[in-house]
């Protein structure tokens, strides 16, 4: 387990997991009515066989290959994982549906929750192998009454019978071994919509755990598996190596695109279920729900309601948490080396890993354009230095007519092909201010600017 203990590696592994399946299980903002929560079900749903093709829902299997390099005794566990829709009616006294029943403060609303579902294989050999998915449906009633014991209504929770198939192929590649996993919804062709999604699995994917072997990542497989892991297939989903860093026993094959080792971030203190919105923003607009809204928020479901009441308890501290990190300007990446810098000097550039694809967030964390420095001629150039213009690029016939004129610096960029590019103002062009304030800039790479000030540039927040 490389240095961690086996729990907290299955813990951060299943907290992704869990965000996986409940993304979308409550959309903004959280009452029944609102007209995002029509359609709510938006990731690994696995609809029962021809749903796809006769329009009433999601296609029925998810597929994923991946590479492990395993000993002979090696085992394979597969925990499929996915929600079986519930669907929440209300009736009153007399056994009618009806929409809503309210008894004083107290509200009942229909409602579609979900139930978790997990199925595990396992620990088997690696070898070929098919395991069914069965689960049961049901009919569950909660009566309620009122105060002075007189019965009120009751809510009626049904849920449907679920049928699946889940297979394993292992093949050698070399001197790995390619296992393509399927997962497959095996119910009966669906009437309409309606019943589509009683009868779908949702948020589906899988957790599988190797002993005596580890997974390779696909996204940075070793030099001698880059080829065997560029011919994996995926379908609707995409293997990643989950649990710490340094772990590679645990995989997990999701519907949502995500990165090797993914982990919920520090400052998300629970979950918020809404299909990767901003965690942020999703917070105060709960806080700007009315009264009555937020009745309404709480009746829909009791993740909801947990929800509303964490979101009021917060502190301060706690929203500015959301807000962002704060990091140390103290640190500075040089030749991928953490340096200490002199205190309120700007950034030198820096130097990312060319292996380092533009989308990894690496390339994001690492760059500030209004604080990095770009050294030209032995001269450090940064927002605020002077410059003077020498276009040779020749890109636009009116970059002729800057030649020569002198820019002050507003920040400097790096593009996603690692070229670099001073964003500068025109000192005597009339309208600079104005084309400052709306961000509106000239672009030069740094060999058609002249650096005219010597030594630190004016450092400017």
């Amino acid at each position: 387990m490389s240095g961690h203990e086996p729990g907290s590696v299955r813990d951060q592994a299943r907290a992704v997991a869990d965000a996986v399946l409940y993304e979308g299980y409550l959309l903004y903002p959280y009452h029944a009515n609102a007209r995002k929560n029509q359609s709510r079900w938006q990731f690994g749903v696995l609809g029962p066989e021809g749903a796809a093709a006769a329009g009433f829902g999601e296609e029925s299997a998810l597929a994923a290959q991946f590479l492990v390099d395993a000993s002979p005794a090696a085992t394979l566990r597969l925990t499929v994982r996915f929600l079986q829709l519930q669907r929440r009616t209300v009736e009153d006294a007399t056994g009618r549906t009806v929409p809503e029943l309210r008894a004083g403060a107290r509200v009942w609303t229909g409602w579609d929750e979900a139930v978790e579902q997990e199925i595990d294989s396992g620990p088997r050999p690696l070898s070929d192998t098919t395991f069914r998915i069965d689960v049961d449906g049901g009919v569950d009633i909660e009566d309620f009454a009122d105060d002075d014991g007189t019965p009120f209504g009751s809510l009626v929770r049904t849920r449907r019978t679920l049928t699946g198939l889940a297979e394993t192929v292992v093949e050698p590649v070399g001197r790995y071994q390619r296992i393509s996993v399927t997962v497959r919804n095996l119910g009966v062709p669906p009437v309409d919509k309606d019943d589509a999604v009683t009868r779908s699995f949702l948020g589906a994917h899988v957790l599988c755990e190797l002993r005596d072997g580890v997974f390779l990542s696909l996204i940075d497989p070793p030099e001698d598996a880059v080829e065997a892991a560029e011919a994996c297939t995926q379908r609707r989903c995409f293997p990643v190596l989950a649990g710490p860093e340094g772990t590679s026993d645990l995989l997990l094959i999701s519907p949502i695109i995500l990165y090797d080792h993914p982990r919920i971030a520090e400052q998300s203190e629970g979950p918020l279920f809404d299909s990767t919105e901003i965690d942020e923003i999703l917070t105060l607009r709960v806080l700007t729900l009315t009264d009555e809204e937020k009745e309404q928020a709480r009746a829909t479901d009791p993740r909801a309601a947990e929800l509303i009441d964490r979101c009021e308890a917060m502190t301060p501290e706690s929203m500015q948490g959301l807000h962002g990190l704060l990091r140390d300007d103290s640190l500075l990446r040089e030749d991928n080396r953490l340096v200490d810098a002199a205190p309120g000097s700007p950034r030198v550039l820096p130097a990312l890993d060319p292996d380092t694809p533009w989308w990894d967030p690496l390339s994001d964390t690492a760059v500030d354009p209004d604080s990095d420095t770009v050294v030209i001629g032995g001269t450090p150039v940064a927002r605020g230095s002077r410059v003077r213009l020498h276009p040779s690029r020749r890109a636009d016939a009116q970059d002729l007519f800057y030649a020569g004129r002198t820019a002050r610096v507003a920040s400097v960029h790096e593009d996603v092909d690692g070229q670099l590019h001073l964003a500068v103002v025109v000192e005597d062009d009339p309208a600079a201010e104005l084309h400052e304030w709306y961000g509106r800039y000239l672009y030069f790479a740094p060999d058609e600017v002249e650096p005219i000030e010597k030594g630190i540039p004016p450092w400017k927040s």
